[in-house]
């Protein structure tokens, strides 16, 4: 049996976190690493992390301290754990408490490596327009996600997948492989293998801004941002009912407008009569069940968006009940 401890943050590394606590044959969770709480919502009160509340539900003693000060060894040491298993910890682990753990740290990154290292995999995947990803284990080296490969598996990029059902499905698939992989390191059956030298895309984190929409770009390209940022950050516009050659100069600065986030789009069907076959970026076009908005190429179809102040809907519902004007645009 492993004494593990287990680094990890978000709700995505939750399902890991449950499956290596279930397994009590193979493995023990002493202790788990995670974030200190954060704020959250409207009134921005501290909310423990979705792993820390896993942890407190399992009984689990729980470490929120900052890895990389000297107390934190001190703390890891008395949990006994001989391995580490980390999963989007969102911290980057020093050499002396890498080194500190007889097994060593095991990352579950949910990219095929050596493609997409780094905070937003999933994410650029999509953005980048990949059909594949997958789930890779690795051994934690100094390097950003460079150490070497214990496993990997494959999933399909869907069409229309977004970058949260993605990640979704490798959240669970990851489990098993997380664990299987441990299972297969202590019992001394399987051997890292070095990632291959050569220059590829780094998965930088998403931020708000990245995530304001583009309609200067083909439908396909302004898809796929969308799917990359939801349902983080959030893909977003904004609504401009002013006269539409303004809002089309506008800058994306502009403070005139209000902001409409974009939960769910598509590039629009030509082959339906109602489909206008040529928009100006960003100008809205909307019918009794569909809105469309203009792209560089064929317009893009809103399924399900939010307005400001307002719950997610229908985006003929939203548009019906906002009585849009013809100027209206999203920029």
């Amino acid at each position: 049996m492993i004494r593990l401890l287990f680094a990890g943050t978000p709700e995505v590394a939750v399902a890991p976190l449950r499956a290596l606590a279930d397994d009590d044959e193979h493995f023990e969770v002493v202790a788990v690493l995670t974030r200190p709480d954060a704020p959250r919502g409207r009134g921005r009160k501290l909310e423990p992390s979705p792993v820390k509340c896993l942890a407190l539900e399992l009984g689990i003693p729980v470490l929120e301290g900052d890895p990389n000060e000297p107390a934190f060894l001190t703390e890891l040491k008395a949990s006994g754990a001989q391995a580490a298993a980390v999963v989007a910890y969102g911290k980057i682990l020093k050499e002396p408490v890498l080194e500190a753990l007889p097994m060593g740290w095991y990352n579950l990154h949910f990219s095929l490596l050596p493609q997409w290292r780094g905070a937003a995999p999933v994410q650029r995947a999509i953005w980048a327009g990949d059909t594949l990803t997958g789930a890779t284990v690795f051994r934690i080296t100094k390097g950003m996600d460079s150490g070497p490969i214990l496993a990997q598996s494959t999933l399909e990029i869907g069409p229309h997948d977004t970058s949260g059902v993605v990640l979704d499905r490798l959240s669970q698939d990851g489990s098993h492989l997380l664990a299987s992989t441990l299972q297969a390191m202590a019992e001394d059956q399987i051997r890292p293998v070095d990632q291959p030298q050569g220059a590829y895309e780094v998965a930088r984190k998403i931020g708000v801004e990245d995530a304001h929409i583009r309609f200067d770009v083909p439908a396909f390209a302004a898809d796929r941002q969308i799917r990359a940022c939801t349902p983080e950050p959030g893909a977003w516009c904004v609504l401009d009912t002013t006269d539409a050659a303004t809002a089309l100069d506008a800058t994306p600065a502009s403070p005139s407008g209000e902001t409409l986030h974009v939960l769910e789009a598509r590039p629009a069907d030509a082959t339906r009569p109602e489909t206008p076959t040529h928009l100006e970026p960003g100008r809205l076009s909307i019918g009794k069940r569909h809105v469309w908005v203009g792209t560089a190429s064929e317009p893009l179809e809103l399924i399900t968006v939010k307005a400001q102040g307002k719950r997610a809907m229908a985006a003929a519902d939203w548009a019906r009940g906002a009585r849009l004007p013809d100027t209206a645009t999203c920029r």
